[in-house]
């Protein structure tokens, strides 16, 4: 086992009979008539007529561009930086470049062939892809993927998937080296991973379930996230709504003169921002000076820590200074803002909950004042003036 803290191969657990079980339930797949053991630790048992080996002898780790040299210089390939690289699948092929271009510095690989992100922390979260419909069926791309090339033995898409497993990234990311946010996966972890193979027929077969499986799924999450953004949508009109117009729909109403803001009730005031609610930056307060305690530290993003003493008395209004701006908490006990957030000294009689939809509703002026320098920041001076 290994002693710097990570799991090493002889620690990662496969899924237990139980949940395989559950799964083939689920899923409506009846288990093979007859299994083995894989001799392989974290493997266990699988069906009799597969075969557990090391991958190299399944595929090519790296192939070499020596192919696709002299193809033209002129020759458009796809070109694939990182960021075109999906988690879980896809690439975005809308870069090409010349081949007399790519051909030194880069990464090369082919249709279909299988990238897998081996720096930290791309490689954790799942970047990868098979490779499909590449300009002229020839790539380069980022230096930071390993690429896989199937044999005669293996289905492209199977390894794919084999790639995008739980094992695959778990024990991967325990052989992982170097140091920080530069610890990569080596080319030998790859060519050595011992895994069950089944016949070539049942590697197609097992590829196209999941191709139809994994598609329903994205197409339920698709849907799930266009709900939330439709709900999102619905709760950003109706707390606008609210705050710029009130609950009454039938109130005499004014024209505010404030283009944004057009009219409101004839009854409501149009005022700067500071004389609403006064904000003022945070205070230092390093983590090696945190005492116990039940007090919130409060920074852009929220509470997240605790100490002894407070610096403002609640209910209180925070929003980012940097990092997190635009998004603002309500804390209703004493708290201590840290310098990243501005937090309100004085709410000026007005009611808590209606500043924070008021300033929610503000958010994007935050935002706007936040980008206008290289460096994104929020100062008081800037948004204290605006009218609400």
């Amino acid at each position: 086992m290994r002693n710097d803290g990570h799991r090493g191969v002889d620690d990662y657990r496969a899924p237990t009979q139980a949940s395989i079980g559950m799964w083939t339930a689920m899923g409506r797949l009846r288990p093979y008539p007859a299994y083995k053991e894989s001799r392989v630790g974290w493997v266990g048992r699988i069906p009799s007529h597969w075969e557990a080996n090391r991958l190299k002898y399944a595929l090519k780790v790296n192939p070499t561009a020596a192919a696709v040299r002299n193809l033209g210089a002129s020759l458009e390939v796809s070109f694939i930086p990182m960021e075109a690289v999906g988690e879980y699948g896809g690439l975005d092929l809308s870069s090409v470049k010349p081949l007399a271009e790519v051909t030194s510095g880069y990464t090369y690989f082919g249709e279909g062939d299988v990238v897998v992100a081996k720096i930290t922390p791309c490689f954790e979260n799942g970047k990868g892809a098979l490779a499909a419909g590449l300009t002229n069926g020839v790539a380069f791309g980022t230096t930071e993927l390993h690429v896989l090339r199937v044999g005669n033995a293996a289905d492209s898409r199977f390894l794919f998937y084999v790639s995008m497993s739980d094992a695959f990234r778990k024990l991967g990311e325990a052989e992982m080296y170097g140091a920080g946010g530069q610890k990569r996966v080596p080319e030998s972890f790859i060519e050595n991973l011992v895994h069950p193979l089944p016949p070539l027929s049942e590697q197609h077969a097992i590829a196209s379930f999941l191709d139809r499986e994994t598609a329903k799924i994205d197409a339920l999450v698709a849907k799930k996230e266009r709900l939330i953004e439709l709900l999102q949508e619905k709760r950003a009109a109706l707390i606008t709504q609210a705050v710029t117009k009130g609950l009454d729909p039938d109130v005499r109403m004014t024209d505010s003169g404030i283009e944004w803001l057009g009219t409101i009730p004839k009854h409501w005031t149009v005022k700067p921002l500071r004389w609403v609610v006064t904000l003022q930056r945070g205070h230092d307060l390093p983590s090696e000076q945190r005492e116990d305690g039940d007090i919130p530290v409060v920074s852009s993003s929220g509470i997240s820590s605790t100490h002894s003493k407070a610096m403002a008395c609640g209910p209180g209004l925070v929003t980012g200074r940097y990092g997190t701006i635009g998004e603002f908490h309500l804390i209703d006990q004493p708290y201590w803002p840290l310098n990243t957030a501005l937090y309100s000294t004085d709410l000026h009689g007005n009611d808590p909950r209606f500043l924070f939809y008021m300033l929610t509703h503000l958010s994007p002026i935050f935002v706007l004042h936040g980008n206008k320098s290289a460096v994104p920041g929020v100062d008081r001076n800037d948004v204290h003036p605006e009218h609400t």
